[in-house]
């Protein structure tokens, strides 16, 4: 949004929240913002946000297999969404699912060659997004505000 535009949608507007909440409050619009612009670009690839990070999850893991309760806590969703995320990522052949050979209760989830091609494919104009947010940041800088993030949701 151009500033002109947020001075417009802010004016006649004040908020009453103390610092504490304003820090949160940013934390969670800079997300928010970040995941809608990844979006706009994961979904010229098929991809939601969480589809995408659903698969980057996979390529991270072991043998490019993880359960979907442990993908499910790296991503921080629900069992139920996860399901519903790897239904889909599966069904467009980015995944596939399957039961653990040592606990039949289990579901593993696999990326496949085109889950994986589909990362490198994305990963220039992610990155590229990425940077647009970051380049007015050293890099002294970025890990400052990483490790501060950590501390918060390490606590949470």
């Amino acid at each position: 949004m151009p500033s002109d535009s947020k001075e417009k949608f802010l004016n006649g507007y004040e908020d009453d929240l103390e610092i504490n909440e304003k820090v949160m409050v940013a934390i969670v619009k800079a997300s928010e913002i970040f995941k809608k612009d990844s979006d706009a670009i994961f979904k010229n690839y098929g991809l939601t946000f969480s589809q995408y990070n659903a698969l980057r999850v996979l390529n991270n893991s072991q043998g490019g297999q993880n359960s979907v309760t442990n993908a499910s806590k790296i991503m921080i969703v629900s069992g139920p969404n996860m399901t519903g995320i790897a239904k889909r990522l599966e069904k467009n052949g980015f995944i596939i699912r399957k039961r653990d050979p040592n606990d039949e209760r289990i579901t593993l989830l696999e990326i496949t060659p085109k889950g994986k091609q589909v990362l490198k494919n994305i990963k220039a104009v992610k990155d590229k997004n990425i940077m647009n947010y970051l380049k007015s940041f050293s890099e002294q800088e970025k890990k400052r505000v990483l490790v501060d993030l950590k501390q918060i949701f390490n606590k949470g």
